[in-house]
């Protein structure tokens, strides 16, 4: 990608995670008509970890989950999100092991189990990445309410538009609201511990 296209991917890239981000706030605060109910965020899934073990929603239940969605190709927003959870978890200390932090691929052409393991290895031991086929991943993309394109690249490439929210979901998988990043990873570990 050239460095005068990057910003703009960048900026796209921010501004469809906000309107997602506001719409979901809107729904998590009652902001819909009394005729038209909330849609749910979340849902039945399976999906393959990055030691090829299936997991599906029902894995999950049971802890508080911070659920991103990105891809192992992302240059920027991806590394950088998955790090600040990563400093989360460190601020957790051994109640890190009471938390799901999920990594999930919105690229199913190029992530597969063992591109994820690779990347993760970079990050927290206890983030999972998971990934499908492009029909299961369709399926969480929708049932999350994630935006996410294909955008081919001048070199013939492609990257990807995506919502670059973390999830919050309680124990039962119920969606709680968007979890923030952007304080001390001490107040945002001491936010997700009233979860557990």
């Amino acid at each position: 990608m050239s460095s005068a296209a990057r910003p703009l991917v960048i900026a796209t890239a921010f501004a469809a995670s906000l309107v997602v981000g506001l719409l979901i706030m809107f729904w998590a605060m009652g902001g819909v008509s009394k005729v038209a109910q909330p849609a749910a965020i979340g849902g039945p899934f399976q999906l393959t970890d990055q030691n090829g073990k299936a997991v599906t929603d029902k894995s999950l239940k049971g802890k508080p989950t911070l659920i991103f969605f990105g891809y192992t190709h992302c240059p920027d927003v991806c590394p950088t999100s998955l790090f600040e959870i990563s400093e989360v978890l460190r601020a957790m200390g051994k109640d890190a092991d009471k938390v799901n932090a999920i990594f999930i691929s919105v690229d199913p052409e190029r992530d597969t189990p063992a591109t994820i393991k690779e990347y993760l290895s970079s990050f927290d031991p206890h983030l999972a990445g998971l990934s499908g086929d492009p029909a299961e991943t369709a399926k969480v993309i929708t049932s999350y309410r994630v935006y996410a394109k294909k955008v081919p690249t001048k070199d013939g490439d492609y990257t990807m538009d995506h919502t670059a929210l973390v999830y919050l979901m309680d124990r039962e998988g119920r969606f709680v609201s968007p979890f923030n990043l952007k304080r001390t990873p001490e107040e945002a570990a001491a936010d997700l511990k009233k979860y557990l």
